[in-house]
């Protein structure tokens, strides 16, 4: 917050959470005690909040459940600032304000009938912006077959555009506001997820929870649960379990070169034989020693990177000091 004040520190993000297949009401509850804990983190080193917390942004899905969704990023909104205010005596409007990306559910898509799946994500774009979203990626068609081809790419951003300016749902902020439905529905969305954040608590926080495998083992059951409800076809999915059709192969599909990989392979050794590889060794020992400290770590990394370390030796580098994160498989 003083050496660079506009830099933001962290996405605090719920996508991954999920697309492992947690409800609305687990990805709220979940992300926002794991951007406690990150508070927590940043006051016991000596910051004040207001110093650091307008600075802080969440990163979190869109899925099929239009209304649902618009709600989930209302009732977040809702809650964090709550959370702001009343646990951490946050003074500033900025510190009490969600910022959030989202990027649209990759897990929805369907390798069948994958046109379908631009409606999808209209769907998933529209309760983005209508839930008040400052930034979107959407994904494209045929991500459930392969890395997307230039057609579908473009297909994905103008879906963009063509919400953003032919649809007229970002000229209001908050444009459900008043619905009864999506009220409700953000007040049940809060009052689960705050229940979450007081389960997380009282087991001593968010790493102790992970630890004890609570929030892998609640994700786990909810994705059971949705896909116990695809398989019996209680839940329709387009295309997968119901309104199928014959298809043939595709034949559009994106594919790599592996000659990428060696061209990549060959540019690094041609970096390494040209660099002085003593300078490389010192910086990366200073990283290193500086990572055994407290100190801020980046004007290290600056300097390893300023006489061509690589990305992995950085890497490696820091791997020696902080390990490695090993999950606890949680079954």
């Amino acid at each position: 917050s003083k050496e660079v004040p506009k830099w933001n520190t962290i996405s605090i993000s719920g996508y991954h959470i999920r697309e492992a297949g947690s409800t609305a009401a687990q990805e709220v509850g979940f992300t926002l005690a794991d951007g406690i804990a990150y508070v927590d983190a940043a006051i016991k080193a000596g910051l004040n909040v207001d110093d650091f917390a307008g600075q802080l942004s969440f990163f979190f899905n869109a899925h099929n459940d239009l209304l649902e969704e618009v709600a989930k990023y209302r009732s977040a909104r809702r809650l964090w600032a709550r959370i702001m205010k009343e646990r951490f005596g946050a003074k500033k409007e900025k510190s009490l304000m969600l910022r959030f990306h989202t990027q649209t559910a990759g897990s929805t898509l369907t390798a069948q009938q994958v046109d379908n799946n631009i409606v999808r994500v209209t769907i998933q774009t529209l309760a983005a912006v209508l839930g008040g979203t400052q930034s979107l990626h959407t994904n494209s068609r045929d991500e459930a077959l392969a890395l997307p081809n230039e057609n579908s790419v473009r297909t994905a951003l103008r879906t963009q555009q063509i919400v953003a300016y032919e649809s007229g749902v970002a000229n209001t902020i908050d444009p459900l506001a008043g619905s009864y439905y999506v009220e409700s529905l953000t007040d049940q969305i809060e009052k689960e997820a705050e229940e979450y954040i007081k389960k997380i608590d009282a087991l001593g926080g968010v790493t102790n929870a992970i630890e004890a495998g609570y929030i892998q083992t609640e994700i786990q059951k909810s994705a059971y649960r949705y896909q116990q409800e695809v398989e019996k076809g209680e839940r329709i999915i387009v295309g997968v379990n119901k309104f199928k059709v014959e298809e043939p192969e595709p034949t559009d599909l994106l594919k790599i070169d592996e000659k990428v990989q060696q061209d990549q392979i060959e540019f690094l050794n041609k970096i390494r034989s040209q660099r002085n590889n003593d300078e490389v060794k010192n910086k990366l020992a200073e990283l290193k020693s500086a990572a055994q400290s407290d100190i801020n770590l980046m004007p290290f990394i600056l300097d390893a990177v300023k006489v061509y370390a690589s990305i992995g030796e950085i890497c490696n580098t820091l791997r020696d000091v902080f390990g490695e994160y090993k999950e606890h498989v949680i079954i």
